[in-house]
Order: C-alpha cells, then sequence, then structure tokens
C-alpha cells in the first residue's frame, strides 16, 4: 500500500447530532447551548428552528455553532419550543440547503425536523415520490419522511406521524416540530442516542446526555427504539410505532469513538467503558515499554485504562491544539489535509529515548497514525507499540457513519502485519470482538458490523459507497 502525498483523516465520522426543547422561554438559548455541546457530532453545518405555538422562525448555515449563530438576536430570545441540529453529511452534499433542521409547508401547517443516521430505503422512497411529481429541495436522505407526512394517505389516518415513521428502514433519531407540539422518533433497532431531560416544567431531547448537563437539564430516560414521544401542552406522551426486534443494534462506535466521555450513552458512561476497552487491550496485548500516551481526545479513556492495567506509567506524549476542530468532521478534503499537522504536536522530552505505548480509539486509512508513528521516531521514541481500543475496521456502515469504500478501509484488503508494517510500528494490537463487547451484558445488542461485515438488517442492495453519495443529481442552485 502506497503511501499517499495528502494526508486526510484517519477516524469514522458520523453525521450528526439534534437537541430539541418544548415548554422553556428562551428555547433558542438552550438549544444553541445544546448545540456547543453536541458539536463534536458535526461541523459542517447547523440550525435552529423555534415556535411560540402560532409562528416559526429559522436560521441556520454552514460552519460551527459559533459562527452560524454569531449574532444572538437572529432569533426571538422569548419563544419556547424549538430543535436543532449539527451536520456532517453522509448522504446529500455540502450545501446550504442540506443543512438542517428542515422546514416545510403542509396543507396543514408548518413541519420542521431534524434527523440523526441513514436511512437504507430513502432511495427507494425518493424515486416513488418522484415518479408520482413530487419535488424535493434537498439531496439529503431525510427529506422522505417530510413527503410521507405530507402524503394525503398518511395525512387523513389517525396516527400519521407513527405510521410514516414505520415506513422508514435504517438508522434514525429524529426530532419534528409542529406548531402544538415536539416529537422524538428511535428507529426500532435503536442504532442512535437519543434522550429525553426536564428543565423546570419543559421538557429537552438531546443525542447525548453531554447537552442535557450543560444546559441545566435533568435526565430522565432514553427514547426507546420504536418509541415515539410527543410533547405538548398536556405533558408527554408515549406510543410504539414499532416492535423492536429479538436484538436491538445500538452503535458500538458510539462507545468507541463519537460520544463525549462524559455521556451517557445506551445506559453506560461512555469514559468508564473506554477504560475498560484499555483495559482488556493491556490484557490482550501486554509489551514491555516504558510509558503509555494517548491520541487525544478519544484515546484518552482507554489508554488510561491501559495504564492502571498494564503498570506502564501514563504521560501526555501528543499536545492537542483544542482550536482546530475534529478533523474527521471536515467535509473537503483539502481542509482535513491542512488541518491533520496542526492537530497535534509531540512533546520530545517526554517519548526521547522511551519505549512508547500509543493507544487510539480506531484506524481507517492507516495515514494518519503512519505520519505520527514516523513523529514519535523523529521526536526520539526508540520503539512504537500502536493499540487500537476496536476491532479492525474491514466493511462499511449503512447507518449512518461515513466509513468509506471497502477498499478505502485498510483493514478491508491488509492483514494485521501488513497494516503494522505500513503504519511503521514495532508492534500493533486490536481491541478484540470479544473484548470489544464485554462490558456490556447485552452483547447482541450492538451492532459490530463494520469490523464482522454481518449486518443487523437488510441494506437494501445498497452496495460500497462513497463519501457523499447523492440520493439524486445535484439540483441546479445553491
Amino acid at each position: 500500500m502506497q503511501s499517499n502525498a495528502i494526508e486526510v483523516s484517519d477516524h469514522p465520522a458520523e453525521e450528526c447530532g439534534i437537541f430539541g426543547v418544548y415548554g422553556v422561554s428562551g428555547a433558542a438559548g438552550l438549544i444553541h447551548r445544546g448545540l456547543f455541546s453536541l458539536q463534536h457530532r458535526g461541523q459542517e453545518g447547523c440550525g435552529i428552528v423555534v415556535s411560540d405555538g402560532e409562528h416559526v422562525r429559522s436560521h441556520k448555515g454552514q460552519g460551527l455553532v459559533s459562527e452560524v449563530f454569531a449574532d444572538p438576536s437572529v432569533l426571538p430570545s422569548d419563544w419556547n419550543r424549538g430543535i436543532g441540529h449539527v451536520r456532517y453529511s453522509t448522504t446529500g452534499s455540502t450545501r446550504i440547503h442540506n443543512v438542517q433542521p428542515l422546514v416545510v409547508e403542509c396543507v396543514d401547517g408548518i413541519w420542521s425536523l431534524a434527523h440523526n443516521g441513514n436511512l437504507t430505503n430513502a432511495d427507494k422512497l425518493r424515486r416513488m415520490y418522484q415518479d408520482a411529481g413530487a419535488i424535493f429541495q434537498t439531496s439529503t436522505d431525510s427529506e422522505v419522511l417530510v413527503h410521507i407526512l405530507a402524503d394525503p394517505m398518511y395525512r387523513r389516518r389517525p396516527q400519521r406521524v407513527a405510521r410514516a415513521l414505520a415506513e422508514l428502514h435504517g438508522a434514525f433519531s429524529f426530532l419534528i416540530m409542529t406548531k402544538d407540539c415536539v416529537m422524538a422518533a428511535r428507529d426500532p433497532h435503536g442504532f442512535r442516542p437519543l434522550s429525553i431531560g426536564r428543565v423546570g416544567d419543559g421538557y429537552v431531547f438531546a443525542s447525548e446526555t453531554c447537552a442535557m448537563a450543560q444546559t441545566g437539564a435533568t435526565y430522565l430516560r432514553d427514547v426507546e427504539p420504536g418509541e415515539l414521544v410527543t410533547i405538548d401542552e398536556t405533558g408527554l406522551h408515549s406510543s410504539m410505532f414499532a416492535d423492536p426486534p429479538e436484538h436491538k443494534a445500538h452503535c458500538v462506535f458510539e462507545m468507541v469513538y463519537f460520544a463525549r466521555p462524559d455521556s451517557m450513552v445506551f445506559g453506560r458512561n461512555v469514559h468508564a467503558v473506554r477504560m475498560l476497552y484499555g483495559a482488556c487491550l493491556a490484557k490482550e496485548h501486554p509489551v514491555e515499554a516504558d510509558i503509555v500516551i494517548a491520541v487525544p481526545d478519544s484515546g484518552n479513556s482507554a489508554a488510561l485504562g491501559y495504564s492502571r492495567t498494564s503498570g506502564i506509567p501514563f504521560d501526555f506524549g501528543f499536545i492537542r491544539n483544542h482550536y482546530i476542530g475534529r478533523t474527521f468532521i471536515m467535509p473537503q478534503v483539502e481542509k482535513r489535509a491542512a488541518s491533520v499537522d496542526m492537530k497535534l504536536a509531540v512533546l520530545p522530552e517526554v517519548v526521547r529515548g522511551k519505549r512508547v505505548v500509543v493507544v487510539d480509539d480506531s484506524i481507517v486509512r492507516g495515514t494518519t497514525i503512519r505520519h505520527r508513528v514516523a513523529w514519535l521516531r523523529s521526536a526520539g521514541a526508540v520503539e512504537v507499540h500502536v493499540r487500537i481500543s476496536c476491532p479492525p475496521v474491514a466493511h462499511p456502515c449503512f447507518y449512518g457513519i461515513d466509513f468509506p469504500t471497502r477498499e478505502e478501509l485498510i483493514a478491508g484488503g491488509q492483514s494485521v502485519e501488513e497494516i503494522r508494517e505500513f503504519i511503521g510500528a514495532d508492534t500493533l494490537g486490536y481491541l478484540s470482538e470479544e473484548g470489544l463487547l464485554s462490558p456490556f451484558e447485552n452483547a447482541p445488542d450492538y451492532c459490530k458490523a463494520c469490523f464482522s461485515g454481518v449486518y443487523p438488517l437488510d441494506v437494501e442492495g445498497q452496495g460500497d459507497k462513497s463519501r457523499h453519495e447523492s440520493l439524486s443529481p445535484e439540483l441546479p442552485f445553491q
């Protein structure tokens, strides 16, 4: 495998985070803070839609939350309901009208929605509605739900939203707002996290509980797989739009990489799980070394677990520049390539003359970790032992993670020894699939298709994919 002259991100990417509010005055400000807490889930674009029960206001744009909402007066400060979204696209290209929440006007009023995940039957549904004359304004998979909700066949039925959601396949956590209510739903397999919290007499929804902690909300519970939660002036109401399968399919990569360490995801603290991953790595792949260092920030917890279990001291071999965003979510290759060298710096005084264990969360293409191993050697490390807190990523994901094609995945066609040789490490150890699932009593409820190639539900003929694969040709306007 040849070295690339231009380096791209060597981490997976996931598409977004969502945050919603009902019954709290100043909803726009609360959502704004919630999206800040979820910025790690997407920095390509963001948006907020708020309502006072009669009127709807929306503001969105490309870039970080701090950039899009630099002027806090763009939305009313006292309205009491709304939904927000931070985006990284896995379907639909990087264009302003693909930024969510989507806002549409149907015959019965304005609807808005925000989506985290990936719909595996979106292409089929899109073609069906286009053949019937429907016009799509975006190239995202999320928009198909709008067309189902507007379909007279569903609009005239009782339990309209539940019946529409039941038509969707794949991974989804949705927030939906009308002038009367805010709704939240998760797919029956529960791929993506979504939680409910309380603020005074109102409620919030968030992709991760870290957003609740930083907005003053009290965590209540998760939205259950297959559940539709509706909050209106009469309170919180719950119904099931689909029966959960025998086994759920929680995305284990939320634990490995995506979620913030201070979040509770699928009922488990992320930091604690990553510590266990590091401990398991130390048992599965021991080595004689002088220090353990992490690739920050997602490798920190696992590195600490490795250090405590192995007895090898933990130290800071890399220093992260926190003014550079997470490079995996910068959509253009050129931007990612320009950012990687600026993201981390090596501390030569820590690694010089040392046998170093480097703990990272994953290897996707292998280019980034290869450069970092070389940096450590240039700084004087005498040995570099790489430990990865998940198994080899060998298969693409169709449920909301932007893993590239199998040909682009280094583990898709290379053995562990070949990968070790390519990245230039003295040894390379991946966490086993058994170790990956060992923290969970309900191990069959976790999706590990990107490691095993065994998909928990039909991907409906989708083959290998490329980044920004659109569900339809590009629209002729920007």
